[in-house]
């Protein structure tokens, strides 16, 4: 096919799309059905229906081929689990029992049964759930979902691609089941895998399927010969049976780099590739390998990850450039939209020349068409969509939002000494144990507390005019005085004020910073149920006023024991907005850290002995390969020093994260150099504690033993047990006892029972440690 049969050729497409609904419906029959209130078949309806209106909506505005088995009750690698046959061992009564309450048991457990273990998916914060895997492993194909959602479309007479978690970023994400052997590779397991996928493959050709796309995010990491030969395996014993669909490999979230030419030699009828600019060296790579002769190009133009309107005359220049590489070249965004909110049309509360400037999924959809058109047709076809985009985009270059100079100048005039503690830790360890006095294994939270209902009420008041702000106030002083309460009568040791004020950790601080957007319905799914409402960060950061000081220190005024500031770190509040990308990220780092630094020192100066700057999302953002590893880690733990360097030896400086793979930025969190650090490790069976005693981590840490991701109850003896297991790596006098998170989504009942379960672990423990 010649360049311009293949722009004539050009079609519009998307690897997926958001779940949930325009108003939360999925989230809401979900948590029903948890509740008792929804049933199962009002469930599938709630489903079917969402499934329905978003492939309508896409064939509506364009979209030639709609993506099918995208749609999750909670994840789709549990999905593709249960595609394959994995259920866990612990789980399988269950699921044979009621497929739908085991697979959600699968997600949450069970007073009795732990539940997957959740970590984040690449980059992105968007959390699936770990197949667990071992040499017993029997594999079995349920195409049963899969085959049921491309029937759907189909009788609503769309053109229709299933989409499926590609079988090598399945094992690649897999980790050892309990009791297996830690160094067992799951990719071992390759040859069993493979024929169950050509056994689904097949029942959705038989269903009607002319394309199958198969997800290889994976791919676009550093992978050793070993595992670019099981790609290679994969897809030529996937690509050899003749009763198949058309295959569409997809990568995305970065350049391929060894795996492209694996790819393109694979017997397969299409790559779906990322071209956005964090993946421009696709281009060159593509045309290194002499293209994609005779088979089909989905070029990722449009990023999929931020809510920035596209610069389509960018976009059409590297289309064009691809034309002559591929028989056929189709235009998406560059990965599934899933990782943005539905329609910025909602946001009618902004101002609408920043609303030009935005593009959530519905308007990225729209740049998808636009630009298959001008592919196909010829830019005089689109030429008013171009001279409206030339000016959206000029009309936020331009913009007085975007740039302060004053924060300009006083990021440049940081020095090295703003980035150190006075003191080194040793030093400062002796000086906070005097002033603080913690018992051995020193009990705390996270930082937040359940957010009832009650809460979510007068919030949601206080802005509709129900009312007032005394009002507000009193209610929050009140929930406060409950939480220090039961925190004392529990017998934690250094508590925390709750956050009842809080409906966000990154909203509440972005609300109150400028150069932030905040948004009315701009939810994202983070994990199952879980959505949030990333703020936008458009221009330069600073801090007008204390924001967390006042409730603070009332809090503190209702004991004598330590409570901690709660603030979120620089990192995390990049990471969980949409960021500007007019700038380098190292700098809006900076800024974001010099605001905190204020707030940090602020805290320490009204008495604050204890302050936690969380930073669970350091490990999501390191970029997938490692030689871009060396200049993140060192602008993000920058940051973080920069904004913890100012107080005194004496006050401690705490740090939190979560669910993430820890093992490879222990030395980055050594480089922050907090005094103390908690995390996730009750999924992981302490897994953490491990690699941080490997790495010989010489600060005090708190490895949790409380899942706060489930509604299971631990037990004061499985506590302990954990406790027991931390131990092993951490010495007593540096080990902390916390949850795993905050528990503002859990429920007060479960709550109480655990924490109380935790502070007896706790001591028990001590107990043991000095009769010994």
């Amino acid at each position: 096919m010649t360049a311009k049969s293949a722009a004539a050729a050009a079609r519009a497409t998307v690897y997926g799309y958001p779940r949930q609904g325009p108003n939360r419906e999925l989230k809401k029959a979900i948590e029903g059905y948890w509740k008792g209130r929804v049933g199962a078949d009002a469930l599938r309806t709630t489903a079917a229906e969402l499934r329905r209106a978003n492939w309508q909506q896409l064939a509506a505005a364009g979209v030639h081929e709609v993506p099918t088995g995208d749609f999750s009750y909670y994840d789709h690698v549990l999905d593709a689990s249960v595609m394959v046959g994995a259920i866990p061992e612990r789980h399988r009564a269950a699921v044979e029992a009621d497929a739908l309450d085991g697979y959600f048991a699968m997600a949450r457990g069970t007073q009795d049964v732990a539940p997957l273990e959740m970590t984040k998916w690449f980059d992105t914060n968007y959390h699936y759930l770990v197949p667990e895997l071992g040499p017993d492993t029997v594999f079995a194909a349920d195409s049963a979902k899969q085959v049921a959602e491309l029937r759907e479309a189909i009788t609503l007479g769309l053109n229709s691609r299933p989409v499926l978690v590609g079988p090598v970023t399945y094992l690649l994400l897999s980790k050892p089941a309990p009791g297996v052997a830690a160094d067992f590779d799951p990719l071992t397991l390759l040859d069993r895998l493979l024929p169950v996928y050509a056994e689904i493959l097949a029942d959705l050709r038989a269903a009607g399927a002319e394309w199958v796309q198969l997800d290889e995010p994976a791919l676009v990491q550093d992978r050793t010969p070993a595992e670019l030969n099981a790609a290679t395996r994969a897809y030529r014993d996937l690509g050899a049976p003749a009763d198949r669909p058309k295959l569409l490999v997809a990568s995305y979230f970065g350049r391929l780099g060894a795996a492209l030419p694996v790819l393109a030699k694979a017997p397969v009828e299409g790559l779906a590739l990322d071209f956005t600019e964090t993946a421009a060296a696709n281009l060159d790579a593509l045309a290194a390998v002499g293209g994609l002769p005779g088979k089909r190009l989905i070029a990722g133009v449009v990023n999929g990850r931020n809510i920035w309107v596209n610069d389509l005359e960018r976009s059409l220049t590297t289309l064009g450039t691809l034309l002559g590489l591929a028989d056929r070249v189709d235009v998406a965004a560059s990965c599934s939209l899933l990782h943005v909110p539905l329609d910025a049309t909602a946001e009618r509360d902004t101002a609408p020349q920043i609303l030009r400037w935005l593009a959530f999924a519905r308007q990225k959809t729209a740049e998808i068409v636009t630009l298959a058109r001008g592919l196909a047709c010829g830019t005089d076809t689109i030429a008013a969509e171009l001279a409206a985009n030339r000016a959206d985009l000029a009309s936020r270059a331009d913009s007085a939002i975007t740039r302060d100079p004053a924060v300009r100048a006083r990021a440049a005039a940081v020095t090295d000494a703003d980035v150190r503690r006075s003191l080194p830790y040793p030093e400062r360890a002796t000086a906070q144990r005097a002033h603080l006095g913690l018992p051995l294994l020193p009990t705390t939270t996270i930082g937040s507390f359940p957010q009832t209902t009650e809460l979510r009420t007068a919030r949601a008041d206080l802005r509709a005019g129900r009312i007032d702000r005394a009002g507000y106030e009193e209610r929050i002083r009140a929930e406060i005085g409950e939480v220090i309460s039961f925190q004392e009568k529990t017998g934690l040791d250094v508590l925390v004020h709750g956050e009842p004020e809080r409906n966000d950790m990154v909203q509440y601080f972005a609300e109150q910073l400028t150069g932030y957007l905040a948004t009315q319905h701009g939810w994202v799914q983070s994990y199952g149920t879980r959505y949030v409402r990333p703020p936008i960060l458009a221009g330069d950061i600073s801090r007008p006023e204390p924001m967390t000081v006042r409730w603070t220190t009332y809090a503190q005024s209702l004991t004598t024991k330590p409570v901690k500031g709660m603030l979120t770190g620089p990192v995390t509040m990049l990471a969980w907005s949409f960021v500007r990308n007019d700038q380098p990220l190292g700098e809006t780092a900076r800024q974001v850290a010099l605001a905190l630094r204020d707030e940090v020192n602020d805290l320490a100066a009204a008495g604050t002995s204890v302050i936690q700057v969380d930073e669970p999302a350091l490990r999501e953002t390191l970029p997938l390969r490692a030689v871009d590893h060396p200049e993140y880690l060192a602008w993000a733990t920058e940051a973080f020093r920069l904004s913890t360097g100012g107080v005194r030896p004496d006050t401690q400086i705490h740090t939190h994260m979560c669910y993430a793979e820890f093992g490879d930025i222990v030395q980055a969190i050594d480089d922050l150099d907090a005094d103390v650090i908690s995390l996730e490790a009750a999924r992981s069976h302490m897994q953490v504690a491990r690699e941080l005693a490997e790495h010989g981590y010489p600060r005090e840490a708190g490895p949790g033993v409380y899942d706060i991701h489930s509604p299971r109850v631990p037990s004061t003896d499985e506590a302990a047990a954990l406790l027991r297991k931390g131990l092993e790596a951490i010495p007593a006098e540096r080990l902390w006892v916390n949850p795993d998170c905050g528990l503002k989504t859990r429920a007060w009942p479960e709550t109480r029972a655990s924490l109380e379960n935790l502070v007896a672990a706790a001591r028990t423990v001590r107990t043991e440690l000095s009769a010994s």
